[in-house]
């Protein structure tokens, strides 16, 4: 790779940490000021509202780009809070799934509109 060709993709890969900061950092303070909730709480509740059932443990993880230590966390202060119930599964005993509750739904639905507003504003 020539140097010019390096500096280039330096250059996108740092936009793209400055641009991905920049957003998160908004929807951070907007999300909580207004709904109080974060944005990987809103990322879960919204995996789980548009998913339509409910989810795995581990779909979560991947949904948030958390550990699975930090999501077990995540879900268990969200429990806290009354947006998600756990429940064990059936045919898997170590499995866990995560139901989002009417309160997380209603908190959800309150909070998308800004979710949005940022990102529109932050992306178009």
């Amino acid at each position: 790779m020539s140097d010019v060709a390096e500096r280039g993709l330096l250059r996108q890969w740092h936009d793209l940490l400055s641009l991905h900061a920049t957003v998160s950092g908004a929807l951070e303070s907007r999300l909580q000021e207004r709904h109080g909730i974060g944005v990987t709480e809103f990322e879960a509740l919204e995996q789980l509202v548009t998913a339509g059932r409910q989810c795995r443990g581990t779909e979560l993880t991947e949904v948030v780009h958390l550990s699975q230590s930090a999501t077990s966390r995540l879900v268990a202060r969200m429990e806290r809070e009354g947006l998600v119930e756990r429940s064990m599964c059936e045919d898997d005993r170590r499995g866990v799934f995560v139901n989002v509750t009417e309160e997380g739904r209603r908190r959800y639905q309150e909070a998308k509109p800004t979710h949005r507003e940022v990102l529109a504003e932050l992306l178009s």
